[in-house]
């Protein structure tokens, strides 16, 4: 049967998720699900089972916190059982009727047939599904079927659907998975001549890219949509030109979630579930898809500034440094203890107002001197925080004095907070209006840094994916693959985060796991701040380099051994070796062009600056030559620089 016409279709948005996708207590999941905003929640069978409470107990729990019991989940070994097995299937299943009755759930997946001694063919499969329709319409319930990327005799949704076809019964429907589909490189397309009436539910999972058993990764690696590299919003846009009108349910099996927070992660997957039907509903505009009303995701044009937090008397600490990198101190607040330094279009803002009502103030109690704050340009900001809080980011707002303007803001990570600027008349002349220029010193050379690069911001490993998340359903961004960086004390997960269609902005992310690393140090003794250093960049580096060593800026040292290495390891011109190895610059190729690297010692809990040049279409952060980053940080011990508080 052929897919109906989208022009008339209209998807409503119902969610749901299943119990197994979070972390937690049966009592504890339920209430993060509904706190989370969903409308429904799938009973896996085990999360049920192990909690001593009746079915009754457990459908009164789901209705008080206003959920629907979307399904009950899994019943396996059903199909093409030879006898006895195959009368004993039968009885498994009306027991599981009867529960399902008290649960108030009308829907139970079945999922295809992984044992041994089952036997194959769509008809006699389609005979027992048959015979099981019959005996769930007594019950009043329904099955659906799903096929196991892993299954026996079933593995791919098109032969679920033909036998759910030949079964030809209104209590026997298929149940849908992308990762299922999409794990075993499936057109997703083909589910477009399924009849979305016939499509009981839909389950949504992405994955990483990796090439593994597909049970263990199915049962390891999932995680939520937007947060890996299978094409959902492609199996979703298929789903949808059915006419399906039922719930989209997340499952979620991951080790990372099993130990994280229960809200958390309930919140990522209903963001996860509303960006991704969003994206469908604007590349398919013929179907009506009942989603939160928002814009689309944010373009951004760059960072606009970085705010850092600190003591009037740790302040000159940070001003030095700043003099050493070229910085003029160009302007003060004409309201608040703020100062801002300028060079090309960077602009670094040292906030020291201590005041009850300051979030400044109170971010370095908690941090100590850290960039608390960053300032995205981008080309609406009022449309950039209402997609922000539609997705459920926190917005931020402090009391303003007169002559001030109120600042689209939101919080992200570290509670740091993310300012929107555009530019409308208000929030482009903001540096005009709400700063007086300052007499520059004549004495500061120009150490020739143009721009923000990249931001680089560190969390916890279990919530990078949270961040990831985060980022990318807001702003137009895309991933770039996931590196990992070894440090003496663990590893490193990295991974960029890039504007489109052109890198304006750029962010990486990189998530520890280890307090012994130089990463997981940084947020131990920072107390999870979030800015671990800021990329500046430069036309030309040695020019640059010259000029800062003029300014009395201290590059890292980094070893000589580094530099014998590469040498050899590029070809390189032993001058031109040379010449990086004296100014303390890094060095990375590819096919598309070359990067250059000078980093600052670090200061206060392990923050630094780098500079860098891109020559070319290099487009990557040169993670081969953090080791030696690291290494070379490392031998330094005690930063030099700002104390601890």
């Amino acid at each position: 049967m052929a897919s109906q016409e989208t022009s008339n279709q209209s998807v409503k948005m119902r969610t749901s998720i299943a119990t197994v996708s979070i972390s937690g207590e049966f009592p504890e999941k339920l209430a993060a699900i509904a706190r989370a905003g969903f409308t429904g929640v799938e009973i896996f069978e085990n999360d049920f089972l192990t909690y001593d409470a009746s079915p009754r107990d457990v459908a009164k729990m789901a209705e008080d916190h206003g959920l629907e019991i979307t399904l009950f989940q899994p019943f396996r070994d059903f199909e093409g059982m030879p006898e006895p097995l195959r009368r004993r299937a039968f009885e498994r299943a009306e027991r599981k009727f009867e529960i399902m009755n008290e649960l108030g759930t009308d829907l139970m997946l079945i999922c295809s047939n992984v044992s041994p001694v089952s036997l194959g063919g769509i008809d006699r499969a389609a005979a027992d599904f048959r015979e099981l329709g019959t005996m769930a319409a007594r019950h009043g319930v329904r099955v659906g079927y799903e096929a196991l990327a892993w299954g026996r005799h079933v593995n791919d949704h098109r032969d679920a659907w033909e036998i759910v076809r030949r079964t030809d019964h209104p209590n026997v429907g298929i149940i849908l998975d992308s990762f299922h589909t999409l794990s075993r490189k499936i057109d997703p397309n083909s589910i477009r001549s399924i009849p979305g009436d016939k499509i009981f539910i839909v389950q949504l999972a992405d994955a990483p890219l990796f090439d593994m058993d597909l049970l263990y990764w199915s049962r390891h690696f999932r995680n939520m949509p937007g947060e890996g590299d299978l094409p959902v919003v492609d199996f979703m846009r298929a789903v949808a030109a059915t006419g399906y009108t039922g719930p989209l349910s997340l499952e979620i099996f991951n080790d990372q979630f099993r130990g994280g927070s229960a809200r958390a992660l309930a919140e990522d997957g209903h963001r996860s579930l509303v960006n991704v039907m969003d994206r469908v509903k604007r590349l398919e505009p013929d179907i009506r898809i009942d989603v939160p009303d928002m814009p689309d995701r944010v373009e951004t044009q760059g960072v606009e500034f970085v705010e850092f937090t600190t003591a009037p008397e740790e302040k000159a600490n940070l001003t030095a440094l700043l003099g050493t990198l070229g910085f003029t101190y160009t302007a003060r607040h004409r309201n608040r203890a703020v100062d801002l330094y300028t060079q090309g279009d960077i602009r670094i803002v040292i906030n020291t107002d201590s005041t009850g009502d300051s979030f400044a103030g109170a971010s370095y109690s908690v941090h100590g001197t850290n960039a608390y704050a960053f300032g995205l340009k981008v080309n609406n900001a009022g449309d950039a925080l209402k997609r922000a809080a539609a997705l459920g980011a926190p917005t931020f707002s402090e009391p303003r004095k007169p002559g001030e303007v109120t600042v689209p803001a939101i919080q992200g990570v570290g509670n740091g907070v993310i300012y929107f600027l555009d530019g409308s008349p208000a929030l482009a002349s903001i540096w005009q209006n709400e700063f007086e220029p300052v007499e520059a010193p004549k004495t500061t050379a120009n150490a020739r840094l143009t721009r923000i690069d990249h931001l680089a911001q560190t969390t916890h490993y279990d919530e990078m994916l949270t961040w990831l998340l985060f980022y990318t359903s807001i702003f137009s961004t895309r991933r770039t693959p996931m590196v990992d960086v070894v440090d003496p004390g663990g590893l490193v997960r990295s991974q960029a985060i890039e504007s489109e269609p052109e890198p304006l902005f750029r962010l990486t992310m990189n998530g520890a796991d280890s307090r012994k690393t130089f990463a997981g140090k940084f947020l131990a003794e920072g107390f999870g701040t979030s800015i671990q250093h800021i990329a500046f960049a430069t036309n030309d580096i040695f020019a640059t380099a010259k000029a800062l060593t003029t300014l009395g800026f201290q590059a890292l040292p980094i070893s000589r051994n580094y530099y014998e290495d590469l040498e050899a390891r590029f070809g390189l011109d032993p001058d031109f070796s040379d010449a990086m190895r004296e100014a303390g610059i890094l060095y990375d190729r590819d096919d598309n062009g070359e990067y250059f690297q000078i980093y600052s010692r670090t200061f206060g809990e392990g923050f630094f600056f780098e500079i860098i040049e891109r020559r070319g279409a290099y487009a990557g952060y040169g993670a081969m030559n953090a080791p030696f980053r690291i290494a070379a940080q490392r031998r330094l011990l005690r930063p030099e620089g700002m104390p601890k508080r």
